[in-house]
């Protein structure tokens, strides 16, 4: 790894293309860790500087897309134009079990689609008469949310009236959430708004007979490739009953039941620990941070949560963990010696920056750079632990930075979303979409890290990359010109 001065330095020459004032602002989005931790503090949830390009999303990206969307019993509506609710449509692959339009509507995309009328005179008949008809057509659903766009925040629609008139008329929970995207600074607020959304109309709804003493929740995963089911498996296996999942694969009654539990265990952090200070407070359900990223936080975190329970936990735990050890053994022993010391630079969201970290060392490889889209300071400070000194750090990096970083650092991989993925491959970077695993997964618990470690393998080393020319490279440009 560099030493920190040289990556300070990188740091200097990537920001001075920038004016005076946003220079002065995006300096203290960058940081790099050393030895006094001088570097371990920086500004983050803040708004985005104005023409700078952002991998940030909105709050309504927020609601939907990540919190409610996984939720498969239930129809969520965008209400409002039909383009927020069409460019989300299916894009988290949060797999879920059931039959299509009974139990599970997670595949599909219900919209309102707005019309220049209805922005003028208003859209609660309008949604009145969708809620009436969703009904008719699904009548197995078992509640409604619906997931406001930002001209319905504009014009002033009650959708919270609508809400509790159509509610008692066709006897179904539905959910108003104000999750208008000019809401906010990026899509963590709309986590909060739809945190606040199932506390105050779901959460303790309902209620199980089958309450026992090993009863969890698996709260912040959202299944994406199956993660979700990885993690329950391990979690079951040693003793633990997973009554519910925030909120991939997971219904209403899971969430309407959620306060009877013995222990929450929170995956992503960030869209999710409101929820979790929340039954805390008023449930006195005591909630802990876990990775199941890799075999060493797996291990890490299994004993972390049976240390919470009884002997009979912490005996099953250290016979899943030995159960395991060799499978995890026999991985490392295929992948570390042809991923040993090859640099990583990851750009996510939610809890990946840093939860990710362990499984990439568990293969050898370095972490070179990390940050967030929408990290807000507690995310940063549970970080810096997890890095080695002259780490570069970012947050709400542009376009423009991550480019230049990732030419002047060289990593051998980058991990971050469908919007950098393109860029990176096209420059002749090896890549990983770190956001919904590139249509692979799980990469979650023991049954994960065999396909991560595989997936890290094939991105690196394909021998694709020897016949990548990026076309501004000089043989590539006189060959078209002589054509």
């Amino acid at each position: 790894m560099n030493s920190v001065n040289q990556i300070k330095e990188t740091v200097e020459e990537v920001l001075k293309l920038y004016p005076e004032k946003a220079l002065k602002n995006r300096g203290k989005h960058i940081t790099v860790k050393d030895e006094s931790c001088e570097g371990c503090a920086l500004k983050s949830n803040s708004k985005t500087v104005p023409g700078v390009m952002t991998a940030r999303g909105c709050s309504y990206a927020g609601s939907k897309g990540v919190v409610f969307g996984p939720i498969k019993d239930m129809i969520h509506l965008s209400h409002g134009p039909v383009g927020c609710g069409f460019y989300s449509w299916s894009t988290r692959r949060n797999l879920a079990d059931g039959t299509l339009g009974v139990n599970n509507f997670v595949p599909f995309q219900f919209t309102s689609d707005f019309q220049e009328n209805d922005i003028v005179y208003g859209g609660d008949k309008k949604l009145e008469r969708i809620l009436r008809e969703m009904v008719k057509l699904f009548p197995e659903a078992k509640g409604i949310s619906i997931q406001s766009e930002c001209p319905v925040g504009l014009i002033g629609d009650d959708i919270e009236s609508v809400a509790r008139r159509l509610s008692k008329e066709l006897d179904l929970p539905v959910v108003p959430v104000r999750c208008e995207g000019f809401r906010g600074i990026s899509q963590s607020l709309g986590h909060h708004i739809a945190n606040d959304a199932i506390r105050d109309y779901v959460l303790g709804k309902g209620t199980r007979e089958d309450v026992g003493p090993y009863d969890v929740s698996l709260i912040g995963d959202y299944n994406i490739g199956g993660d979700a089911w990885a993690t329950k498996k391990i979690l079951e296996e040693i003793g633990l009953k997973v009554k519910n999942v925030w909120t991939g694969d997971s219904n209403l009654e899971m969430l309407q039941t959620a306060h009877q539990v013995k222990l929450n265990l929170i995956h992503c952090y960030r869209s999710m620990n409101y929820i979790a200070k929340y039954m805390e407070d008023n449930y006195q359900i005591p909630w802990m941070e876990v990775n199941f990223f890799g075999p060493t936080k797996i291990k890490e975190s299994l004993l972390k949560i049976a240390d919470f329970f009884d002997e009979t936990i912490r005996e099953n735990a250290k016979k899943v963990i030995a159960k395991y050890e060799a499978q995890m053994a026999k991985v490392i022993e295929t992948y570390r010696p042809r991923l040993e010391g090859k640099k990583v630079m990851l750009y996510v969201g939610g809890l990946r920056p840093r939860h990710i970290i362990g499984a990439y060392e568990d293969l050898g490889m370095e972490i070179i750079g990390t940050g967030y889209e929408f990290a807000h300071n507690d995310d940063y400070e549970r970080t810096f632990e997890k890095l080695e000194d002259g780490t570069l750090i970012y947050d709400d990096a542009s376009a423009y930075e991550l480019e230049e970083f990732v030419k002047k650092l060289s990593p051998d991989l980058v991990g971050a979303g469908i919007k950098e993925k393109y860029v990176f491959e096209k420059m002749g970077v090896p890549f990983r979409q770190m956001h919904s695993w590139d249509y692979s997964g799980p990469y979650h618990g023991y049954e994960g890290f065999p396909i991560f470690a595989r997936d890290m393998d094939m991105a690196i080393n394909s021998p694709t990359w020897k016949l990548v020319e990026s076309p501004w490279k000089g043989n590539a440009i006189k060959g078209v010109a002589a054509r």
